[in-house]
């Protein structure tokens, strides 16, 4: 009983926001690489191209004692045309992308809903990326999402406009409805 292992630590405390620090750049293209690139074999090296000259990176972040500690959820956000938005390169570490708890203090924290069950920091960093789109001045909100996460954004207010071949993969070019996507807080 003394010797018994301990259950693995898993943080339930979350912070979403706009990646600013050396720590938090580092930590959004360190996930980035390991999903697209090492998971999931979308791209070889990097997935990095141009859009990531002027994108916005969101990340999700695990908190310890109130302190940022390791990015597991990142997306980016760029404005492709006055007032169009795009989301792209969302993305979850797979260890945390079957949380089915975070601690209550997230939604007061991240000034957003806290979505329950599997999916629940892709749909935290989905609500931030289109609140922050929104908040700086957003009239759509597009996206082209892997096929098998398509049903997962339309429970999420996204609308299939049409199917897309991207990087060999079949994609469902998506719509969000603004109007479940207040503007968000600019300040984290």
């Amino acid at each position: 009983m003394l010797f018994d292992p301990f259950p693995e630590y898993k943080p339930r405390d979350f912070v979403f926001k706009i990646a600013r620090t050396p720590q938090e750049l580092q930590g959004y293209w360190n996930l980035r690489r390991d999903v697209f690139c090492e998971e999931q074999g979308v791209f070889v090296e990097h997935d990095r191209d141009e859009v990531d000259d002027h994108a916005i990176p969101i990340i999700c972040a695990t908190l310890v004692a109130g302190m940022v500690d390791e990015v597991v959820g990142t997306v980016r956000i760029d404005e492709r045309q006055p007032r169009l938005w795009y989301g792209s390169r969302l993305c979850v570490h797979k260890a945390h992308r079957r949380l089915t708890e975070m601690s209550p203090g997230v939604s007061v924290r991240n000034h957003q809903p806290v979505h329950r069950g599997f999916g629940a920091l892709g749909a935290g960093l989905i609500y931030k990326a289109v609140s922050t789109a929104n908040a700086i001045g957003c009239d759509r909100f597009l996206a082209n999402v892997q096929e098998q996460n398509a049903r997962f954004f339309q429970r999420l207010h996204w609308l299939k406009l049409e199917e897309k071949v991207l990087h060999g993969r079949v994609h469902a070019h998506m719509e969000a409805e603004l109007g479940h996507y207040p503007p968000a807080e600019l300040v984290a």
